[in-house]
């Protein structure tokens, strides 16, 4: 019985103090750092514009699902179709929190080379945009709101942001994330135990055919840049190459057929279309340059590491401590989410939108402060898993209706 949880273990301890660690500074950044320092940046149809986007999206922990809204509201405000191509293919490939937990898993070079990676995509692919796309700023959305996160006002004490901190970190990041934590640390493990060990590599000889089953195989899947870290882990340890686990690693977290549909919807088929060549381009081209010019005992150390001590659970005190308050962490989130507040009591004043599209804590503080920002609205409260919006007072059905789908969900009459 060991040898079948004991890889998870393994897995679990090495990243835990990572994952806690990088979902702390993830709260700090959610909260102390204003949407609308981003956006005044991103207006431009420039290098410079793109370059500042890719540059903002890096140390964002946001999944492919939690990106969309961030972006549309980022380009109703005012950003170029380049930035924002930009931030929607940089921003689901790397954050602080995967950065950290590629280094724990994976080593030092690729947690260098991957946000470098994902760098030069979002470069090429916004440059592209701007480049062949015909869109402009004429497209804004004629929805006027505040910006979804202004900045906090100087009367909010310091503790109270630092609790609102911890609070997105460790619960509202840990709700949208920990499940797909979890399970590529499951997925990872099965991997470990039952795929031949010479599976890889048979294909050795045909890196390119490597990187595309493994493109071909991460498109369709929902895989966040943390979760899928362990996964490649494990296919490295079975034979996967450097270049090709390079390619899940980036185009596994960027895509996925909820967003694919959502960004062909809002910024066209153009746009997608070049959001893809981008992301595809860009994986698969690092990964060939990985294999064919760096050493690969670069990036083997942790693999040989995790292969060794598959078999056998020995990790320090700090680890398993660290394990254990990361599974505390993960179940008090996963508690509020199935057991939230009650709402506020309903009155006569308050509306009821039924709304498609919401898949994680930063699409509802998306909506409910986009809705609060309306005026006439005097407080908005949103049931994700219901996918319902509570908002009270004399704001317009219409007004309500048009920014919800600025920000790219759908209203469901």
């Amino acid at each position: 019985m060991d040898k079948y949880i004991t890889p998870f273990f393994v897995l679990l301890n090495e990243m835990s103090p990572y994952l806690l660690l990088g979902f702390l500074v993830a709260g700090l950044l959610h909260v102390f750092v204003p949407r609308n320092f981003y956006a005044r940046h991103l207006s431009k149809p420039s290098v410079g514009s793109v370059l500042k986007a890719a540059l903002f999206g890096i140390p964002l922990p946001l999944c492919s699902c939690g990106v969309l809204p961030t972006a549309m509201s980022l380009r109703k405000e005012g950003s170029s179709a380049g930035a924002t191509g930009s931030f929607l293919i940089v921003t689901p490939q790397t954050g602080v929190d995967s950065i950290f937990a590629t280094y724990s898993l994976l080593g030092l070079p690729f947690a260098i080379i991957r946000p470098l990676v994902a760098l030069v995509t979002a470069l090429l692919g916004g440059t592209l945009i701007n480049l062949f796309s015909q869109s402009d700023h004429s497209d804004s959305s004629q929805v006027t709101t505040e910006p979804a996160d202004a900045p906090k006002t100087q009367t909010t004490p310091f503790g109270t942001r630092l609790l609102e901190a911890v609070r997105y970190g460790m619960v509202d990041m840990v709700q949208d994330l920990g499940k797909w934590l979890l399970l590529g640390l499951v997925v990872a493990a099965i991997i470990t135990i039952f795929v031949p060990d010479t599976f890889f590599a048979r294909f050795a000889d045909q890196p390119l055919l490597n990187m595309v089953l493994v493109l071909l195989l991460s498109v369709p899947m929902y895989l966040c840049a943390t979760g899928s870290i362990p996964i490649a882990l494990a296919l490295m340890a079975k034979g996967l190459t450097p270049g090709a686990a390079l390619v899940l690693l980036m185009a596994g977290p960027a895509t996925n057929i909820a967003s694919i549909l959502v960004i062909g919807k809002v910024m066209g088929r153009k746009v997608l279309l070049l959001y893809l060549f981008s992301i595809f381009a860009g994986a698969i081209g690092f990964g060939w340059l990985i294999d064919r010019y760096l050493p690969a005992s670069w990036f083997t150390g942790r693999v040989d590491a995790f292969t060794q001590q598959s078999c056998h659970l020995d990790s320090s005190y700090f680890n398993i401590a660290s394990s254990i308050l990361f599974l505390i962490v993960v179940g008090h989130a996963f508690y509020i989410k199935r057991f939230p507040p009650k709402n506020q009591l309903r009155t006569t004043r308050m509306k009821t939108y039924k709304i498609k599209g919401m898949d994680c804590n930063h699409c509802r503080l998306n909506v409910e402060k986009t809705l609060s920002a309306l005026a006439g609205t005097e407080s908005v409260n949103v049931n994700l898993p219901k996918g319902i919006a509570y908002v009270e007072g004399d704001v317009p059905d219409e007004k309500v209706i048009e920014a919800i789908t600025a920000l790219g969900y759908e209203y469901v009459e």
